[in-house]
């Protein structure tokens, strides 16, 4: 088995201008050979998956601001009219705690857990159970999760795990990016933009 490591300057290539390198950098360094993503392809295909979720390593944290006709569009079952989603629209933790109350192990929509436990990460840990699995495989309270994902180390560290928890070295060696796309996403969203990353990456690598 391979033990390559992503050099700063490949980094620097595959997030261009994003202003947090090094820290992005000491991250990986440390978590992707504990979880054995240490060959290009791994490598580049978390890479892509991460720099598409994340936009680039830019955004860490699910953006839930959304306007009432999204709403309506994005998430028609929890907000079936008019009237909700604009009681309901611009207020990020409102919205977390009625789209993700009473389901992935939150308590209902009154609980708090739907914001408390909304998508943090490079690839977005969602829901109180996930979060609970990921802290007893780091020996953390999940109450302290949520500060601890707000860092480049909790942001790398739990895109690590999540990959770890779903096998997708699996895919990566296999060069399958439609289904790591699928068991990330759920569907195939963005999956032009994940594979146009995946080449890029594998290029820096000179794989």
């Amino acid at each position: 088995m391979s033990n390559f490591i992503l050099s700063r300057e490949q980094l620097a290539q595959l997030l261009p201008g994003n202003p947090y390198l090094d820290h992005w950098y000491d991250a990986l360094a440390v978590a992707l050979p504990d979880y054995d993503i240490n060959t290009p392809p791994r490598v580049a295909a978390f890479m892509a998956q991460c720099a598409h979720e994340s936009g680039g390593f830019r955004a860490i944290k699910e953006n839930l601001n959304y306007r009432a006709v999204t709403l309506r569009k994005v998430f028609p079952k929890y907000f079936p009219n008019d009237d909700m989603a604009n009681a309901y629209a611009q207020k990020p933790e409102m919205i977390a705690n009625r789209v993700y109350g009473g389901r992935m192990g939150n308590g209902d929509e009154h609980s708090g857990d739907g914001f408390r436990y909304c998508g943090r990460g490079l690839i977005q840990l969602t829901g109180k159970d996930n979060y609970s699995r990921f802290a007893e495989s780091i020996e953390t309270a999940v109450e302290d999760l949520p500060e601890f994902l707000a860092t480049f180390e909790g942001a790398v560290q739990s895109a690590c795990w999540f990959w770890e928890s779903n096998n997708l070295n699996v895919q990566a060696d296999q060069g399958d990016i439609k289904t790591m796309t699928r068991k990330i996403n759920g569907g195939y969203i963005g999956l032009e933009d994940r594979i146009k990353h995946y080449e890029h990456a594998l290029h820096v690598m000179g794989a």
